[in-house]
């Protein structure tokens, strides 16, 4: 049988692919490779993949009906999905909010029609983010806790996910398990985000907009704890009525944004040109998991601290782009 895996050249699909392939799974990735960043790094992530045996590349967008649902009578064969193709990036869904209705809701639909087409399916699990808290206050962010107060078309649209995927694993009986996945960073990752995005601007001394003059909180978590948690949650199929769940996955730990920063610093071996700026629109300042429900559930426990994970993300960094 096959894992789909939806988004497998980007960050966390490559990451999870190479995870599942290590364990025997066959995986059919699907990607549309589109140019939200630069495509050399997600061809690198792709070529690696293709060098396995156990893994093909089938090209399409989540977006696309036909070529989706499509999908149950070309690979009947697919018997779990992992869906992490989406329009990614708070600060994007400000100038293009078009991109994430397509991707994030008519995506989340037409994997849904997929799943419920599916003879053999036994799980679904799809991503959603640490973003549909929104302007929740009370730390640490639970599962529990109420998500009606989206700050971003992003978290919108991966809170209209989790709904439309309850509804369907009422209506259909489809095992459906959402994951909140909170700031990820590690080797391999997306150049707009917060590592990749200060690591590169110290490497070649330019400077760093600092939101929210430095008073910001993130729940970092590396790539490891994550594929971990995502493959724990893909074997564990929800038995509830209807069977569907969600969980956060995160490091359960809050880190200052300066101490990242410092952190970064001291890993490179050279200080950052700082610039402190106001707060971003769609931006939260602090995030941080409560991972109590994963734990339980899943045996879900992150064990690497910015200390150890952000020297092995420069270190590839470094290698990947020659940097001395």
């Amino acid at each position: 049988m096959t894992v789909l895996v939806t988004g497998a050249a980007g960050f966390i699909g490559s990451h999870v692919s190479h995870a599942l392939l290590d364990r025997g799974d066959d995986v059919l990735g699907l990607d549309n490779m589109n140019d939200y960043y630069n495509l050399t790094l997600k061809e690198a992530r792709l070529r690696r993949l293709e060098l396995r045996d156990g893994f093909r590349l089938l090209k399409a967008d989540v977006s696309d009906k036909d070529a989706i649902v499509g999908l149950a009578k070309r690979v009947p064969e697919i018997d779990r999905i992992i869906h992490l193709a989406a329009q990614a990036g708070v600060r994007h869904s400000l100038t293009d909010p078009h991109a994430y209705t397509a991707a994030n809701i008519e995506g989340q639909l037409n994997i849904l029609e997929l799943a419920r087409a599916l003879p053999d399916l036994r799980h679904l699990a799809y991503a959603s983010s640490s973003s549909v808290y929104g302007g929740n206050t009370d730390v640490p962010f639970s599962v529990e806790d109420r998500v009606e107060k989206p700050v971003s078309l992003y978290a919108a649209t991966k809170r209209a996910g989790e709904l439309m995927s309850y509804c369907y694993s009422h209506l259909y009986g489809i095992p459906a398990t959402g994951l909140r996945f909170f700031t990820v960073y590690g080797p391999w990752g997306r150049p707009d985000m917060s590592a990749y995005i200060f690591t590169k601007a110290i490497f070649e001394g330019k400077l760093i907009k600092v939101f929210n003059n430095g008073d910001m909180r993130r729940d970092f978590t590396f790539i490891d704890d994550i594929v971990a948690g995502v493959l724990a949650a893909l074997d564990h199929v929800p038995q509830g009525t209807p069977p569907q769940t969600v969980y956060n996955l995160g490091n359960n730990q809050s880190e200052p944004l300066m101490r990242f920063i410092e952190v970064l610093e001291q890993a490179i071996g050279r200080e950052a040109i700082k610039e402190f700026a106001p707060m971003q629109p769609g931006d939260v300042k602090e995030t941080y998991a409560d991972i109590g429900a994963s734990q339980r559930e899943l045996g879900f426990e992150p064990v690497t601290s910015i200390d150890e994970g952000l020297p092995r993300f420069v270190e590839w960094f470094r290698n990947y782009h020659g940097y001395n």
